[in-house]
């Protein structure tokens, strides 16, 4: 017993990890061991629901209970505990005959022993489900036997290491993604902004306040990274990080509503029975099991993130490569690329590797075989994201969560391999106490289970249920749906889809004199999120429609013509712009009746757009549009563009030059010049949607990159001495003098100047010592600027607010950031070159 007591329990078998969940409590100790030091140490290595079991030998004299599976219950065939190796009904034991226990009153009686020593085919299943699994496949066949599985007790410490994780990501994340270092950009009272809240009543605090909230979500993520106050720290980062969720629609991202999931999970979890300011005080709470749910709920959430976003990459833009096509120019793609196209790169690595990665990950952590290879996939795959998007925590909060898949014990162990005197201050690498929240073998087949311990089962069932429902639940929310279904934030579509804009107008109608004028895309707004969402459009109409009228714009008439492509197709309309959306109906249970469909018909010419662009100049654009019939585009050419084409790909149009007022009738495969400077239209006159594409060429910027290039080159000629003639005046800042008195810097030399002084400096800064400087310095300014508002505001609501010159001061004080960017850049000396 002292040698299992002590964890050391010989040979361990095929898995080398006993299995706490099929200990069970000597009879009459079951109330005393909750208060003592646990006989066994809880080493399983838990999967979604559990852990693989092995065999465990120990020596000596091994009382019922000690080691094995227990005695059966309710008519159930298990193992007996006897001295040498565990037995398992169905396996062979050849050191000798085995000896059979006597059944108990009311215990059915296992079965007899084969005559051949072969398994019993059910006990083949048995083994082989709990080896693959970690449990068996009866535990799922009534519910009392669930419910004791999922209360199994399991080592806390894997659990509080995700949970200080958690909290410390949570609590950097409050200055930047969720905006604490420019609230005062965002919630300056008085400030006509037009806001986009998923329930209409929500309305932000005032600034002073919306501060005040900010403290207590940054203080309650801090509290569950120490767990200290644990429950009342989530409920204080939880209230107001859902508050400021669904206050704005327009900051909605998946990994954003994924911490706001795992913050409300570990809410009810005991995530701080390890490594907590709480356990310090709590002696019971301290270093004691936590039962199997608590693993499963977070397991099964980290699942269901990998594998829903993998189902929904085999959307047929993600398979072809089109969703991220331009992914792969990045740097981080450059080894790719030294044995792969950048075609290939594209469609075997990015899209092929996501794909492959997205829905097998889940799966790859679950099974012991298979999680180092897993690790190091994933690892390499957050790491890269790091990279490649601004998704704040994202990809460091799911690396955390690579520990909830690993043996719960991993930092018991890592710990342990401290030095003794630092071991003191760390926590604890002593076995977990018993807690009354797990169901030990020895407690009863029913009798020993509680009510809550039903209803935790009951809510961890219902909750997966409800995150696997809810990425397919938008016909339900038809009025959420445009091309895309339901608002981008909860269905796991991660980078599926991507979008360009290539024109946005906004007209307004004087509902009573009929005057018609137009808005800057994007007025009274702070995001460009409204421009895809067809709620949000109505939102921002309803807003403008109060807005107007205080610029004698009275019964304003809104009408919105939003142009995008989505994974390199048609440049096409969204809404119909003949609809004025303050009057146009919409509701969140019915599709939108404004909304124009996706010319998916047109996806085929993909494959032909890209091969006509490659067929242009470096110096010539195109954009490819697609419009409906009965419907016209009103562009204007700029003078800029002096060599704009129109050619049509598909169906007739009709080319009306304002100004000149003629119309030109155009068919598939011809094309006409327009005119810089001038408005015209191009009607869709055909009975299905047209296809047409402009090329333009921007003549200013090919003139000036002329210009540049023959600066650089009559540079290198005076430095090597093949130009004989003098460099005029207003030329000499190119080898670095100052210009003469009273000569005025020219443009492009200016300009040119600029350039190359960014390029040294560019190269200057490239090295990974100055990018790293770069980013703490940067990081530093913001978590400066966020403490020091905060502690004005917070001395606002305590003292009241000074002198509005006082505020100005203490706020310009606050935005400083750092004398080496706020002084200007200058030039100082011949060698460095004229002021710019």
């Amino acid at each position: 017993m002292d040698a299992v007591a002590k964890g050391d329990c010989g040979d361990k078998g095929t898995w080398g990890y006993r299995d706490y969940g099929d200990t069970e409590m000597p009879r009459g100790q079951e109330t005393a061991t909750l208060r003592t030091k646990p006989e066994y140490e809880d080493r399983s290595t838990p999967g979604i629901l559990a852990q693989r079991g092995g065999h465990t030998r120990t020596t000596g004299t091994v009382n019922r209970g000690d080691v094995g599976t227990g005695p059966p219950e309710d008519g159930d065939r298990g193992s007996t505990s006897t001295a040498g190796p565990e037995r398992t009904w169905g396996h062979r034991d050849t050191r000798g005959p085995a000896r059979r226990r006597r059944p108990e009153r009311g215990e059915a009686a296992g079965p007899p022993p084969s005559p051949t020593g072969s398994p019993k085919s059910s006990g083949t299943d048995f083994g082989l489900a709990r080896r693959l699994l970690g449990f068996e496949l009866r535990d799922l066949t009534r519910w009392h036997r669930f419910v004791r599985l999922l209360h199994r007790p399991q080592d806390p410490a894997a659990l509080g290491a995700f949970r200080a994780a958690f909290g410390l990501l949570m609590a950097l994340d409050v200055p930047q993604e969720r905006g604490l270092g420019h609230l005062d950009q965002r919630y300056l009272d008085g400030l006509d902004v037009c806001r986009f809240p998923l329930l209409p009543f929500l309305q932000p605090l005032p600034l002073d306040w919306m501060y005040l909230l900010y403290t207590i979500m940054f203080l309650g993520a801090l509290g569950i990274m120490l767990g200290c106050c644990y429950r009342l720290s989530c409920v204080a980062f939880l209230c107001p990080y859902w508050y400021l969720l669904l206050l704005d629609k327009t900051s909605w991202n998946n990994h954003s509503y994924l911490y706001g999931l795992l913050g409300f999970q570990l809410a009810l979890l005991g995530a701080d029975r390890y490594g907590s300011v709480d356990g310090l005080f709590r002696p019971r709470k301290r270093n004691a099991h936590v039962p199997l749910w608590n693993y499963t709920l977070l397991r099964a959430q980290v699942f269901i993130v990998y594998f829903i976003a993998g189902l929904k990459k085999l959307d047929a833009d993600w398979v072809e490569g089109f969703s991220m096509g331009t992914l792969a120019r990045h740097w981080l793609f450059a080894p790719f690329r030294l044995v792969l196209s950048e075609e290939l790169t594209s469609r075997l690595v990015v899209h092929g590797g996501g794909l492959v990665l997205d829905l097998s990950a889940g799966f790859l952590l679950f099974f012991d075989a298979t999680r180092p290879l897993a690790l190091v996939f994933v690892t390499y795959f957050h790491c890269m994201n790091s990279q490649l998007f601004s998704i704040g925590m994202f990809s460091y909060t799911m690396l955390a969560t690579n520990g909830l898949f690993c043996h719960p014990e991993w930092p018991r162990r890592l710990l342990s391999r401290c030095p003794l005197w630092l071991q003191g201050w760390l926590p604890s690498t002593k076995p977990p106490q018993p807690s009354p929240d797990c169901h030990y073998r020895g407690s009863g087949a029913q009798g020993g289970l509680q009510l809550r311990q039903h209803l935790a089962a009951a809510f961890t069932i219902l909750y997966v249920l409800e995150q696997l429902f809810l990425p397919y639940s938008h016909f339900i929310t038809q009025g959420y749906n445009n091309w895309t279904n339901g608002l981008y934030g909860y269905s796991w579509d991660m980078m599926v889809h991507s979008r360009f804009h290539q024109h946005v107008k906004i007209t307004y109608r004087d509902g009573l004199t009929g005057e018609v004028g137009y808005l800057k895309p994007g007025a009274f707004t702070q995001s460009r999120r409204w421009r895809d969402h067809a709620d949000m459009l109505k939102q921002y109409s309803a807003c403008l429609s109060q807005l107007l009228p205080r610029y004698n714009v009275s019964q304003p008439q809104i009408y919105f013509d939003v142009w995008v492509s989505i994974n390199e197709r048609f440049q096409q309309r969204l809404v119909d712009p003949r609809v004025d959306l303050v009057r146009a109906p919409w509701s969140p249970w019915t599709p939108t009746p404004w909304l124009l469909p996706l010319l998916v018909d047109l996806s085929p010419w993909r494959q032909r757009l890209q091969e006509l662009e490659a067929q242009l100049d470096g110096h010539t654009d195109t954009v490819f549009i697609a419009d409906f019939p009965g419907l016209h585009l009103e562009n204007f050419v700029s003078e800029d563009l002096g060599n704009t084409s129109l050619r049509v790909l598909r169906g007739k149009v009709l080319v009306e030059l304002v100004e000149q007022q003629q119309n030109y009738s155009l068919q598939e495969g011809e094309g006409m010049q327009l005119p810089a400077g001038q408005y015209h239209k191009v009607h869709t006159v055909s009975p299905e949607p047209s296809c047409y594409m402009y090329l333009y060429v921007n003549t200013t910027a090919l003139e000036l990159e002329r210009n540049l290039t023959r600066l650089r080159e009559l540079r290198e000629r005076v430095r090597n001495g093949t130009e004989q003639s003098p460099l005029p005046p207003e030329l000499r800042p190119l080898l670095g003098e100052p210009p003469p008195t009273g000569v005025p810097l020219d443009p492009v030399v200016s300009l040119f100047l600029r350039r190359e002084q960014r390029e040294q400096r560019r190269e200057q800064e490239s090295s990974l010592a100055q990018r790293l400087r770069r980013f703490l310095r940067r990081k530093f300014f913001l978590f400066r600027r966020s403490a020091l508002m905060t502690l004005i505001a917070l001395r606002n609501l305590a003292l009241g607010r000074p002198s509005p010159e006082r505020l100005a001061q203490e706020v310009a004080f606050a935005s400083w950031r750092g004398e080496e960017e706020a002084r200007p850049e200058t030039n100082s000396g011949a060698q460095r070159g004229p002021e710019l």
